[in-house]
């Protein structure tokens, strides 16, 4: 490959890194707004890491603190599991997985409507 080579294939790696980074974080606005208007000041994603993994990061200030929750949610055959802030996992009651799946649904169709609907 030669020392040129190998200078390409790396510029070309790390383009695309950041390519797949700008849009989990265009990915992650539009799932954050899925819920709601997000106040001045705070900060909300929901988006879909890997194939099994969701993230909902939400930021905000409280009393003049800055506050934040990071949830993760692995998809597993048996269920849907949950961690708060490295809290233990758990599975999700009934009524919160008809939730996420509705959720799930919606950011599926707005990210696939606004970001590769023209791709």
């Amino acid at each position: 490959m030669g020392l040129f080579g190998g200078f390409l294939a790396q510029r070309n790696a790390e383009r695309d890194a950041r390519k797949y980074r700008d849009l989990i974080r265009r990915e992650a606005k539009i799932g954050g707004e899925l819920f709601g208007p997000v106040a001045n000041g705070a900060r909300r994603e929901f988006f879909c890491l890997d194939e099994y993994t969701w993230i909902w990061h939400e930021e905000w200030v409280q009393d003049g603190e800055r506050r934040a929750v990071t949830t993760r949610y692995d998809v597993r055959p048996q269920g849907i599991l949950k961690a708060q802030d490295g809290q233990p996992y758990h599975y999700l009651s009934e009524d919160e997985a008809r939730s996420f799946y509705k959720a799930v649904k919606l950011y599926n169709k707005r990210v696939q409507l606004e970001l590769y609907a023209n791709a």
